[in-house]
C-alpha cells in the first residue's frame, strides 16, 4: 500500500463495495448540485425536455441527439459548480486566475447551452417547417 492510500479509504476497495460507495458519493453530488439554482432549473426542464425527445425524435440516434444534448448541458453545469468550489476553496480573495477559472466555466455551460438549443430547434424546424 502506497502512503497516499491510506489518506482515501475510497481507493483501498475493490468490487461492489467500491461500486457502492462510488454511487453513494454520486448521489451526494448530485444533491449538492440541486442546491444550485442554474443546475436546478435545468433538472427540472430535463423532466420536460427528456421524454419529449422520445416523442420529437425520429428514430433512435436523434432521440439519443435531442436527450442527451439536455443531459450534456446538466454535466457541464456541474463540472462548472465542481470547479466554481474548487476556486473558492483555494481562496476568496479576487485573483486574475480564479476569475478565468470561473469563466471559463460558465463559458463551458454557455457553449453546452446553445449546442442544445441549436438541436432541438434543428429538430423542431425539421418535425414542423419541413414538407
Amino acid at each position: 500500500m502506497k502512503p497516499t492510500d491510506s489518506i482515501n479509504p475510497q481507493k483501498a476497495r475493490t468490487g461492489w463495495k467500491r461500486w457502492a460507495y462510488a454511487t453513494t458519493y454520486s448521489l451526494a453530488g448530485l444533491k449538492a448540485g440541486w442546491n444550485e439554482t442554474a443546475f436546478r432549473q435545468e433538472a427540472l426542464a430535463s423532466i420536460v425536455l427528456v421524454p419529449a425527445a422520445f416523442w420529437l425524435g425520429r428514430g433512435w440516434a436523434e432521440t439519443a441527439l435531442l436527450a442527451g444534448s439536455v443531459i450534456l448541458v446538466m454535466v457541464v453545469e456541474l463540472l462548472n459548480t465542481a470547479v466554481e468550489a474548487v476556486v473558492d476553496r483555494v481562496g476568496s480573495e479576487w485573483h486574475d486566475l480564479s476569475k478565468r477559472a470561473k469563466d471559463m466555466g460558465s463559458a463551458a455551460v454557455l457553449l453546452a447551452l446553445l449546442l442544445a438549443g441549436g438541436i432541438w430547434i434543428a429538430a423542431l424546424y425539421a418535425r414542423w417547417m419541413t414538407f
